[in-house]
């Protein structure tokens, strides 16, 4: 009897040797496995492309000796921006010129920090807290906490002791954590009364807190890329590079249990936290299926940038998810490479438009308008506008330094009280020059930012209208 079973087993093995070692079955089992890395080295690129970004953001943002203009500033400092940003400014996409700046990047991995904000003076105000993977996990501002001076400990989720009397407490779920404050400013003429504002917003360890307190000096770390901006330096990245990267932020910023399937799988092509990422020690087929994934991912994603949300009239509408991502891994790498830091809808929603009402792309070649019935401008608590973007996701310069056409601006209503904004290259006329948003040569997009909307825009029974052709 198991003399029998023995030869079965040896002919068995024998028919899966000749099998196997077929010449064209040998070619199909790498095409499977080199198709099959490649599948899940894209899913890795987009799972991982939010937290390489932001640890390319904030590197970049940080490494200066002592607080910037520009809202750069050394880690556990406020950089507040003085103006609004000009249109060489390629560090963060779709950026805003509603608001000033006040960027502060944590450390918790030692202590807890201590975000203080003064009396706004009932002036719209916005500290969204971004953890390492892009998620919004709190937001005091004037819808949620009211414009009142405060103090709000944000703790590591290691940390557990004492806090003092009279602070809130600001769980974040990584150590790595990104404020990426606003402050409503109407105008150049507004600059002064915002820096009055921007200058007490403050960050202080928890055991420096109450004490006299003097921010340390910066380090700065010459081989840091300075030149390029983020999304450029991760669209130079090799595969390899980025794998590696990405498997040592996973280390200090562990991903959330909802994860777990994901990163069994990352696990098949050897990206492990923690691990370097070697590509020679993969099988063949496996790292010829992983070539080029980063690569493939952002083509990928940027085409689904253009029709991310819910399509209406011209415009995408964002989901409800956008801030809050849980395991849309794929919304969350598109937010990240289109508008890094965006913040979650019932603070801001932000349409995008980059076709008009009839699908077809937008362009400076043409003229564009967008007419708002009386009291159908968009629904917001705090403030609207309109902002252009070029092809890249930057500002576009023109020769009225304008970016963008706001709510508070002196725009010219029709008699019957409806509202045209007129998009175009070249001005459309002294008369109407007050509604009129400068476009980009070539292609270009509109962001529709909508601050503290309310439930009609959130629930969608309000939707804005298309861009029209005027010619």
């Amino acid at each position: 009897m198991e003399r029998s079973l023995l030869q079965r087993a040896v002919l068995a093995l024998a028919l899966l040797t000749m099998f196997v070692s077929t010449p064209g079955r040998a070619q199909e089992l790498s095409q499977r496995s080199t198709l099959e890395a490649q599948r899940i080295g894209v899913e890795a690129a987009i799972y991982g492309l939010p937290l390489v970004l932001m640890d390319l953001t904030r590197q970049l943002s940080t490494n200066v000796p002592s607080p910037q203009a520009n809202a750069h500033a050394p880690i556990n400092q406020f950089g507040s921006m003085s103006s609004y940003p000009p249109a060489s400014d390629h560090s963060i996409v779709r950026m805003n010129v509603d608001t000033l700046y006040s960027f502060a990047w944590l450390d918790l991995a030692k202590e807890p920090m201590v975000l203080s904000v003064p009396d706004t003076g009932e002036r719209y105000y916005l500290m969204p807290m971004l953890d390492a993977w892009t998620n919004v996990f709190a937001s005091p501002g004037k819808r949620t906490s009211g414009t009142q001076a405060g103090n709000f400990v944000i703790t590591g989720p290691d940390w557990s002791g004492t806090l003092p009397e009279g602070v809130e407490e600001i769980k974040a779920p990584t150590n790595t954590v990104w404020i990426a404050g606003r402050t409503q400013t109407n105008g150049a003429r507004d600059y002064a009364a915002v820096h009055r504002i921007q200058k007490q917003y403050r960050i202080t360890p928890l055991s420096a807190f109450g004490k006299r307190y003097t921010p340390p000096t910066g380090v700065v770390d010459t081989s840091i890329e300075s030149k390029l901006a983020p999304v450029d330096q991760l669209a130079q990245m090799d595969t390899t590079t980025f794998f590696n990267r990405l498997a040592q932020l996973m280390a200090a910023n562990p991903p959330p249990a909802a994860d777990a399937p994901l990163l069994d799988r990352l696990a098949r092509i050897g990206l492990i936290p923690g691990e370097k990422f070697t590509a020679s020690k993969l099988d063949p087929a496996v790292a010829r299926g992983l070539e080029g994934s980063l690569a493939i991912a952002l083509e990928r994603l940027h085409a689904a940038a253009k029709h991310a949300g819910k399509p209406v009239n011209g415009w995408y509408i964002p989901p409800r998810e956008v801030g809050d991502f849980g395991t849309d891994y794929d919304l969350r790498a598109v937010v990240a490479l289109i508008g890094l830091g965006a913040n979650i809808p019932a603070d801001a929603i932000y349409p995008n438009a980059f076709t008009d009402g009839d699908g077809k792309p937008l362009n400076g070649a043409q003229r564009y308008v967008i007419h708002f019935d009386k009291g159908q401008t968009p629904p917001a608590n705090a403030f609207w506008s309109l902002t252009m973007y070029d092809a890249q996701s930057f500002f576009v310069d023109n020769p009225v330094n304008r970016y963008n056409v706001a709510s508070w601006m002196p725009l010219r209503y029709n008699r019957d009280g409806s509202l045209d904004v007129f998009i175009q290259k070249e001005s459309p006329g002294k008369g109407k020059e007050a509604n009129w948003l400068p476009a980009a040569s070539g292609d270009f997009s509109v962001t529709m930012r909508v601050y503290w909307p309310k439930e009609e825009m959130l629930d969608g029974s309000w939707s804005p209208p298309a861009l029209k052709r005027l010619d």
